[in-house]
């Protein structure tokens, strides 16, 4: 496969330059047949990668060009995959074709049609860009090319505007987090005289743990993730980029880009496993991601807030995983939230397709008979993503919650009291969905109907992958011997070494950390089914009062208000002093100031050409007169 690797991210991006350019001419169908197929062959090619390396275990380099040197960097446009990029190629395109088949149904009465396939195909080229580079500088263009491909597709219908801000504000928080990455790239630069990944880790395993360059770059590095991944205190994008099309919110805020941070960190190990305060920084503020987003989740009523809230609370439970070491677990979870959260997303889109574009849960309820494919695959995955076993999610929580319980025993405890909100908002949505009675007007009860294949074939397989997809990351205790965990095992062996013999958890340990969180997610589906099925409890109008508690997670607990009088209104303030007092009366004062001077100087001296040869005589002898003075002056 070396020699085809540079096709896997050449593919998508053909598309997008033919979707591109034909948008307006070629048929839908051909646009969406162009877009989804090329995706698909990119799919076949990571296949045949993964086989290659999971058979020899030895990572593909292909060196495609020298790019640049000045001074003493040398930087090659390069291409690394070994067993972590390999599986990330599997989730970017298989999660990725089965979006673009579910977009084909989707938005094929949308008037953008073409330019949505086009943005599509060119975030999947980004992406792979991302995670394919062989150093931090290609990583970075894909880094910053999501970004970009983000705003557009968040804003992809611009005319509404807060759709339009929302694109604006996942643009500038990104640069925020991506201005930390661009300052750690120098200094690992700076530090190590290279930025190529096999370089800076051999050289990174010599040093001393603790080192404070090393904490230096970790700790921006990780701002670089906080931005990219949504974690405090740049989460805030994330719910609100749920303004664009559903496969959108699938795709880039589900399955791929918001996991370019626990990639980055993933693929960094080695630095960070030298930097144990920044992975202590790394857990506190991964579980307190977790648990707030979860506390925000608790009373939305909109089905795509609920999920984007339930996406920062588990890109916070990959988090913990990383800060504890847990780094096989954290990235076990990046693989089952891909399916189970892109599954539930396309799920919440065939809802709202199917209810005429309605998105609060309020006006749903008794969907279950009238949407069956769409309820038994998002039952799936809600059972999947609450950590009930047997399915995906409670293999890859569990592996982390077992880490964070070796490291503290605070972190497990808030990390199991999550997993019981995660468990009770996911099936609140579900029993205000799908059950009870139907609470929308008549007009959409008559209009209501199951997806189209397009749609649904991408949520059954999406629901077989969050069933079985927990099977290759068995424990031990449970009779499995963790095939993930072996096939990572060489990407994590360099940080293994450096922290030692790992400690290991009794079986008997682990059965009752593991029935101890399974609990906690039962307790809270009954807890939901009593009160939203058995009570037929429906949340309040937004126009009634809440109590204080549910008034505070309902309103996002005000940070975007707090981050607004904080830094947004200083800002402004300070934008109009600068454009009023310096920018008018300072520069504008002084430019301007020069040109009215040498205009009313002009017009002074226009005045002296009267015409009169008497004057111009008298003025010549002045002017004498003055000169002499003036050599007499200099003389004596």
């Amino acid at each position: 496969m070396d020699k085809y690797i540079w096709l896997i991210p050449l593919l998508p991006l053909a598309g997008f330059v033919i979707n591109g350019l034909g948008r307006n001419a070629l048929p839908k169908n051909l646009i969406g047949a162009i877009g989804s197929l090329l995706v698909l062959v990119s799919f076949g090619l990571s296949v045949a990668t993964f086989f290659q390396i999971k058979a020899s275990g030895v990572p593909i380099n292909v060196n495609l060009y020298d790019w640049f040197a000045v001074g003493n960097l040398n930087v090659s446009f390069a291409f690394l995959i070994d067993q972590l990029s390999a599986i990330m190629l599997l989730i970017i395109t298989g999660v990725g074709f089965l979006i673009h088949l579910y977009s084909i149904g989707y938005m094929h009465h949308d008037k953008g049609f073409g330019k949505f396939f086009a943005y599509l195909n060119l975030f999947v080229f980004f992406m792979l860009l991302l995670v394919m580079g062989s150093n931090y500088l290609v990583m970075f263009i894909g880094w910053e090319g999501v970004g970009l491909c983000s705003y557009l597709l968040i804003g992809f219908w611009f005319n509404n505007p807060s759709y339009a801000d929302a694109a604006k504000k996942a643009f500038v928080m990104n640069r925020i987090g991506d201005l930390g990455f661009l300052i750690a790239v120098f200094l690992i630069f700076n530090t190590f005289g290279s930025i190529s990944f096999a370089d800076v880790f051999s050289k990174a395993a010599s040093m001393q743990s603790g080192d404070s360059t090393i904490l230096l770059i970790t700790l921006l590095l990780f701002v670089g993730a906080t931005g990219k991944s949504a974690q405090i205190p740049l989460f805030t994008w994330l719910p609100d980029a749920m303004a664009g099309p559903t496969p959108v919110s699938a795709l880039i805020h589900a399955a791929t880009m918001v996991t370019a941070g626990i990639y980055m960190i993933a693929r960094s190990n080695v630095l960070f496993t030298l930097a144990p305060v920044t992975l202590e920084v790394i857990s506190i503020v991964g579980i307190a991601t977790a648990t707030f987003a979860a506390l925000i989740a608790l009373t939305q009523t909109d089905i795509k807030k609920v999920l984007a809230y339930s996406t920062v609370s588990q890109l916070g439970y990959m988090f913990l995983g990383l800060g504890v070491g847990a780094y096989t677990g954290a990235f076990f979870h990046v693989l089952t939230h891909a399916f189970f959260k892109a599954l539930l997303f396309l799920g919440a889109g065939s809802v709202i397709h199917g209810m005429s574009n309605e998105q609060d849960m309020r006006k749903m309820g008794g969907l279950k008979g009238k949407l069956p494919v769409t309820f038994y695959t998002m039952l799936i995955g809600t059972i999947a993503i609450a950590g009930i076993p047997p399915f995906s999610g409670f293999f890859s929580k569990d592996e982390i919650l077992a880490h964070a319980f070796e490291h503290s025993t605070t972190l497990y405890v808030i990390g199991v009291i999550t997993a019981g909100l995660t468990s009770f908002y996911m099936f609140r949505m579900m029993f205000l969905t799908f059950f009870g009675k139907f609470r929308g007007t008549h007009e959409q009860e008559h209009h209501l109907h199951e997806s189209p294949a397009t749609m649904t074939i991408p949520l059954i397989v999406l629901a077989i992958l969050s069933m079985i997809g927990g099977m290759i990351g068995v424990p031990e205790a449970l009779g499995g011997h963790h095939e993930l965990g072996a096939f990572l095992a060489p990407v994590f062996e360099p940080s293994a070494k450096l922290t030692g013999e790992a400690h290991h958890l009794s079986h008997s340990l682990e059965y009752i950390l593991m029935g101890v969180s399974v609990g906690a997610a039962i307790i809270a589906l009954l807890y939901a089914y009593t009160k939203y099925v058995s009570g037929k409890h429906v949340p309040v109008a937004d126009t009634e009062e809440r109590h204080v508690l549910a008034k505070l997670s309902y309103h996002k607990f005000y940070v975007d208000e707090l981050y607004d009088f904080l830094i947004r209104r200083p800002l402004d303030a300070l934008s109009v002093f600068f454009y009023k007092v310096v920018d008018l009366l300072g520069i504008d004062g002084l430019v301007n100031g020069l040109g009215k001077g040498s205009v009313e100087a002009s017009k002074g001296l226009r005045l002296l050409q009267t015409g009169n040869v008497g004057f111009y005589i008298f003025m010549m002898v002045i002017g004498i007169v003055a000169v002499l003075l003036y050599g007499y002056t200099l003389i004596n």
